[in-house]
């Protein structure tokens, strides 16, 4: 007994189906290496640890000189930043904009977003990997490169004494 066209055509319809239902492309690869499930719920919410990042002071000391900086954002470089505290580290004046210094290595960044600078803002830099203390960021604009830390109250007079010598940098609130 030969089938009819409309059985042929069901299990034509039937085998089409189950293909497209269990196919993987080359370009997919293995159905294991494909996620199973689609997160559909918010970002969790950040831990304590990460929830006390904003506010956190850091201060910057070299014999009487002191600057207090506080954390403005939570971001990777913000907590990278915070995780190697304590550290010694010399600024330097560059630009006649801002001073800077290069701590012991480049700060885990990615992610962290950019920053329009603006006088009194302590950045990171990340073409150099170095933080900076801008006190003259006129004409400055919007870059991802630079990554905004925390702000701070100083005047130019007040960072220079921090120039050439080696000065503390360590959490002094949370």
């Amino acid at each position: 007994m030969r089938p009819s066209v409309f059985t042929i055509g069901a299990l034509l319809v039937l085998a089409l189906t189950l293909a497209a239902c269990g196919a993987v492309s080359e370009a997919e690869g293995p159905t294991s290496a494909r996620p199973t499930a689609v997160r559909t719920s918010p970002a969790p919410e950040p831990t304590s640890e990460e929830a006390t990042v904003v506010g956190t002071v850091v201060r910057f000391s070299a014999g009487d000189a002191v600057v207090d900086v506080t954390i403005g954002e939570d971001s990777p470089a913000t907590r990278d930043f915070l995780s190697m505290l304590p550290m010694t580290l010399e600024l330097e004046e560059f630009s006649a904009r801002e001073k800077i210094a290069y701590p012991g290595r480049e700060l885990a960044w990615e992610g962290s977003p950019g920053s329009d600078p603006e006088d009194g803002d302590l950045i990171y830099f990340t073409p150099w990997g170095n933080i900076g203390f801008y006190y003259d960021a006129s004409g400055i604009g919007y870059s991802d490169d630079t990554l905004h830390l925390g702000t701070y109250e100083a005047t130019q007079e007040e960072l220079s004494r921090f120039e050439g010598v080696q000065t503390t940098v360590e959490i002094v609130q949370q």
